[in-house]
């Protein structure tokens, strides 16, 4: 991966220049990654630590870099000087690939010298909040498809090659089983898929001989487009008259795609003539424009579909443009000690969580999720004794577990500046995903009315921000 030191915001040098100025760049620092509570996202599925550890192992301010920075006159030249020794040297712990996870809850943690940790904010918010946002979007495609599976369709319309390439990654890791987009099948191993296009019918004489010469190339992977002129009257018979011709010389036809029309309609009358034919086994694929909602309403209305190509809606999150990442001050060295921040706001969904958190986990006898808790880092959650969480707006909402098991989703990512351990491959890590999603009740995870998970924080943490609150109004009111 190339370096991409140089992917920042401007504020972010400029604060890195006034830390320096001030002499304050070395103050050990504590900030968290979240995303807010947002119609849409009632919950995420974690995707883009590796690209976020190959960011940051790549830290280096190269001589073009400097000199394009002392070209903005803003930095004096000691502090141009001093960052071509810049290296990331702090602990970043995050959560693994393919995690659920729900809003509000610390998704990475980086805990470095002041200057280092504001550096990598807009990295972070773009490699892990891009990624994140179309492993979710892909997710909730695969689950409307289920058992169906859905095929990554969309780089011709992502926004740009990276957006593309990542996204493709991110889909696989949500719940897609292939992608069209070749670089991302070379790149990261996710398997390939695709058929032809209308174009190459139109460029035979006949629909019939068009189905003849793609199926003569690929006999064992004949998926043929029948939409082109009239899909009952001629693409499905002309399809079946093909797959006949190579049943006869020893070859199995894969199956037929929709791309256009009432998928709903033509899907269950092309099966009925399958069917008919003999050809049970062979498959109906639709794309046009999907998405989770249209896919749920297709099967509803008794779609016989059993591959979904998914391509704009998936790879743009059509419906979310953004995943609304935010990046915030925990704690800051202060006289010695680590002590507590907390950003106050007159908009109370902007008011952060103060002090060096963990992220717990609950689980029930039967290995369900019950609640995720918010902690202070000293805290010790003890599975052996009964544990009360409550919700921390309405604080009367109590429930006392016992007999629970507690997991710590923050894991160690980098220490030191140096990677820790191997990362898995990215079918471990879809395969991850989903034995995560199974830990999840599905209500919480369902496309209309989903109910919230219950994001709780320890009581603790929750007086030191009451506590912080009320000397923060306190100390702006002087």
């Amino acid at each position: 991966m190339q370096n991409l030191i140089m992917l920042t915001d401007l504020y972010q040098l400029t604060m890195m220049y006034g830390y320096h100025r001030h002499g304050t760049d070395d103050r050990r620092a504590v900030f968290t990654m979240f995303f807010r509570d947002a119609p849409g996202l009632n919950y995420a599925v974690m995707a883009g630590n590796e690209q976020f550890r190959e960011y940051i192992v790549n830290l280096r301010f190269g001589e073009a870099d400097i000199a394009y920075l002392d070209g903005l006159k803003q930095f004096d030249r000691e502090f141009l000087d001093s960052l071509r020794d810049f290296r990331f040297t702090g602990d970043i712990d995050i959560i693994p690939e393919g995690t659920i996870v729900f809003p509000g809850e610390p998704l990475v943690r980086v805990d470095a010298s002041l200057a280092q940790a504001q550096l990598v904010e807009t990295a972070l918010l773009n490699l892990i909040g891009h990624q994140s946002l179309i492993a979710t979007k892909a997710n909730r495609v695969a689950r409307a498809a289920a058992p169906g599976q859905v095929m990554e369709f969309g780089l011709r319309r992502a926004q740009g090659p990276d957006a593309g390439v990542l996204g493709a990654r991110a889909a696989f890791v949500g719940g897609c089983t292939s992608t069209s987009n070749v670089l991302a099948g070379q790149r990261f191993g996710i398997p390939v898929s695709g058929t032809h296009a209308h174009s190459w019918v139109m460029s035979f004489g006949s629909e019939l001989e068009a189905f003849r010469a793609y199926a003569d190339c690929f006999p064992d992977k004949a998926l043929l487009l029948v939409d082109t002129y009239d899909t009952l009257a001629s693409g499905v018979p002309h399809a079946i008259k093909v797959f006949n011709e190579l049943r006869a010389r020893g070859h199995k036809p894969l199956g037929i795609r929709l791309d256009s029309g009432d998928l709903a309609y033509l899907s269950i009358r092309a099966r009925e003539m399958l069917d008919e034919a003999g050809f049970p086994e062979a498959l109906i694929c639709a794309s046009n424009d999907l998405d989770e909602y249209l896919i749920r309403d297709l099967k509803q209305q008794g779609a016989r579909i059993d591959l979904w190509g998914v391509g704009t809606k998936l790879i743009t999150s059509a419906d979310r443009s953004a995943f609304g990442g935010v990046y915030k001050m925990n704690a800051l060295q202060t006289q010695g000690q680590l002590a507590p921040k907390i950003k106050l706001s007159d908009n109370p969904v902007k008011v952060t969580l103060p002090g060096r958190q963990e992220l717990y986990r609950l689980y029930d006898a039967q290995g369900m999720a019950v609640a995720d808790l918010i902690a202070l880092d000293d805290e010790v959650i003890d599975p052996n004794r009964p544990l009360t969480i409550f919700d921390p707006q309405d604080t009367w909402k109590r429930m006392t577990l016992s007999g629970f098991t507690a997991k710590k989703l923050l894991a160690p990512f980098i220490r030191g500046g140096q990677p820790v351990g191997a990362l898995p491959t990215l079918r471990q890590i879809q395969e991850y995903r989903a034995r995560d999603e199974q830990t999840i009740w599905e209500q919480h995870l369902r496309l209309v009315n989903p109910t919230a998970f219950k994001v709780d924080w320890s009581d603790k943490l929750w007086q030191l921000r009451h506590r912080m609150l009320h000397e923060g109004k306190e100390e702006s009111a002087r």
